[in-house]
């Protein structure tokens, strides 16, 4: 980060803290010396996500659904809001319910930060670039996305977020940046949640063939969940607007993903392809230069390591639960 842009935090409030990405974070800054308010409705979220901070004396859990108004009694440094279903498994299934969390939720989220004086900082996605015509895809391209697609309750829930924290910035002067999210993946992802790496990797522990949607050849980068959950607490901490590209800048086909994903299950079962879906991005890369030049920040950790610390968690988890049963 810039010498001097360095902001201390001593009480956040994370939305969707009991989520995949929420629950590090929560964890991160818990165990960096900040207060943490995890706001979830647990629709999505887990409370076995934050175990590892569930007795803590900084963590305090409150069960709240945020396309209500939000109050969190007492100061406020920061609002960093994560909540909105991410999973193309909860967001098909939910789609108004998806839309409220991304214009009612972000407005209460906002709310908060406004009430509070607070640093804002929005968890936007890269799916607001739909299937780019623009490639490596930098902040300020606008996108290609279908607002009337399957995909769109998410794609267009988080544009609006987006425009709508740009609105609050420029009315009421709140301090908000807002991060681009690309393919954050690890452990803590639920199995069925209908991503590519974990249901490729239960269908490779399962000896399962693993499908791929399509030929293959449309390209992901995946961003280990340590390396953006530290790109995003860097930007929180940082007066950079935004939007700022926080992903891998490594382009790599979806087939060649899943043929490592069954070497590091040890899977004998083939790659199988089906229909593509429906609006799926043909490449998927960002180009991070913002995040590098304004941040200091870059992943670390390399897809090979980052896969195998996850295949190694959903080995265990499942383990476990076998042998409970």
């Amino acid at each position: 980060m810039r010498k001097g842009l360095a902001m201390r935090f001593e009480r956040v409030v994370v939305t969707g803290g009991a989520g995949f990405l929420g629950s590090y974070v929560c964890e991160e800054l818990v165990f960096s010396g900040v207060s943490v308010v995890c706001v979830d409705d647990l629709s999505t979220g887990r409370l076995s996500n934050v175990d590892t901070v569930a007795e803590h004396p900084r963590f305090h859990f409150q069960h709240a659904d945020i396309t209500e108004p939000l109050r969190v009694p007492g100061p406020v440094d920061a609002v960093l809001h994560l909540a909105c279903p991410a999973s193309p498994a909860d967001y098909l299934r939910e789609p108004v319910r998806t839309m409220r969390t991304g214009s009612l939720g972000t407005l209460h989220a906002l709310e908060l930060a406004k009430a509070h004086r607070s640093r804002f900082l929005l968890a936007s996605t890269s799916e607001v670039y739909g299937d780019p015509l623009r490639h490596p895809q930098t902040e300020d391209y606008w996108g290609n996305v279908n607002p009337v697609g399957p995909r769109s309750v998410y794609d267009e829930s988080k544009r609006f977020s987006e425009a709508l924290t740009t609105a609050y910035r420029g009315q009421y002067g709140l301090r908000a940046s807002i991060a681009r999210i690309f393919n954050s993946y690890g452990p803590r992802m639920r199995p069925d949640d209908g991503r590519m790496i974990p249901t490729f990797i239960r269908q490779g522990l399962a000896g399962e063939p693993i499908t791929v949607f399509g030929d293959g050849a449309q390209t992901r980068s995946l961003c280990y969940v340590s390396d953006t959950v530290r790109g995003l607490i860097t930007l929180a901490r940082s007066g950079i607007p935004g939007p700022v590209n926080i992903g891998s800048p490594e382009e790599h086909p979806v087939s060649r993903i899943a043929e490592r994903v069954r070497e590091l299950t040890g899977s004998s079962a083939p790659v199988v392809h089906e229909q593509a879906m429906t609006d799926d991005p043909r490449r998927r890369c960002p180009d991070i230069a913002v995040a590098a030049r304004e941040l200091g920040w870059a992943p670390e950790v390399s897809l090979t390591e980052g896969l195998r610390r996850t295949v190694d968690h959903f080995a265990a988890a499942s383990f476990a639960h076998r042998a409970a049963g």
